[in-house]
């Protein structure tokens, strides 16, 4: 019999999951049950799959099976939950918007940094969709009652363009086209280091990290995470770091950061990628000085959401939107370049 857990601990895996099933592949290696389950489904923890396999709720082949069990090749893994709870009430809130354009049919925000996109847990107020709500009172709802409208969505400390949709249709229509990654989305980012290559293209599934599950992580094996592809090309280089462009082919979580990562390159000043680690530069005087003065100035990650291009949903054409660096970025880089001259 599974342990008796109170109200909260119920709440959390229900907040958690939503009905999956996975079938392991002829290639799957042995492994345990609750790391299988962790790796498959999004913003998991394993202290959360581990109480839900003790609840019953996590079956191998329709039977309750025990954390330590090593799924094998062609299981059939399913999660089976109660519906979610309702989501709190959402309150608009006269927050200033940036706004580049609006229409009918949608609304384009050049988001700051440092404001979150959407409610979400202990952090219902003060957001983007917030903010939107006064301002249009009503937003269109696909899936989630605490993502009105949104079709997709940047970091909290990531600035720059992001797309909402103000009717049902121009929900459905954008919706699909982030989907079948049609939309052109276009980046700046400040890395570390100096580039070898003038442009490339990073590809590598990203799931959750699986030391610190907040964070996205760079697969080798194709059947864990999700399929990502972020072509780049150098704008300016400047010897411990490199501006650059980034492309999204796909759109994951964290995609940017996790993949610079990954080739070594983190993006400027990201705390959770090892982006406040400095990179040595020996020729340069009082460099640790002026790193950390650039560090002050910019304490976020040196990310920018610069242009979005996409097919109206209503007049069907297509439209490209781009907005300039703001303050904080632009300041770092005249910075920048005056040292190294």
């Amino acid at each position: 019999m599974p342990p008796d857990l109170n109200s909260e601990d119920l709440q959390e895996d229900q907040d958690l999951f939503e009905h999956h099933r996975f079938v392991a592949d002829k290639g799957q290696t042995f492994m345990r049950l609750d790391k299988f389950v962790t790796m498959r489904i999004e913003n998991a923890t394993r202290t959360r799959v581990q109480k839900g396999i003790e609840l019953g709720s996590i079956l191998v082949n329709g039977k309750v099976s025990k954390s330590n069990y090593q799924v094998k090749p062609g299981d059939t893994v399913t999660v089976v939950l109660p519906d979610p709870p309702k989501n709190p009430e959402l309150i608009p809130e006269n927050i200033p918007l940036d706004i580049l354009y609006e229409d009918d049919e949608l609304i384009l925000i050049n988001k700051s940094a440092g404001m979150v996109v959407h409610p979400g847990f202990n952090n219902y107020t003060g957001t983007l969709v917030n903010a939107l709500l006064y301002h249009i009172r009503q937003l269109p709802k696909y899936s989630d009652d605490m993502r009105p409208g949104l079709v997709h969505r940047i970091d909290k400390d990531t600035s720059g363009i992001i797309l909402i949709a103000k009717s049902e249709d121009a929900l459905v229509y954008l919706a699909k086209q982030f989907f079948d990654h049609t939309i052109n989305r276009v980046y700046n980012a400040l890395v570390w280091g100096d580039m070898e290559k003038d442009q490339g293209t990073i590809r590598g599934n990203l799931a959750r990290d699986l030391k610190d599950r907040r964070l996205s992580a760079v697969f080798s094996d194709e059947n864990i995470g999700k399929h990502a592809v972020t072509h780049y090309k150098v704008l300016e280089r400047f010897g411990f770091c490199t501006l650059v462009e980034c492309t999204l082919e796909t759109g994951r979580t964290h995609q940017i950061r996790a993949h610079m990562k990954h080739i070594g390159h983190p993006l400027f000043a990201d705390e959770a990628y090892g982006g406040l680690k400095i990179v040595k530069h020996s020729r340069l005087p009082k460099y640790d000085h002026f790193i950390e003065n650039l560090f002050n100035i910019m304490p976020r990650q040196a990310l920018h959401a610069r242009t979005l291009g996409f097919i109206h949903p209503k007049t069907r054409k297509p439209v490209h939107f781009e907005v300039e660096l703001p303050e904080d970025f632009r300041t770092v880089l005249d910075k920048i370049r005056t040292y190294v001259r």
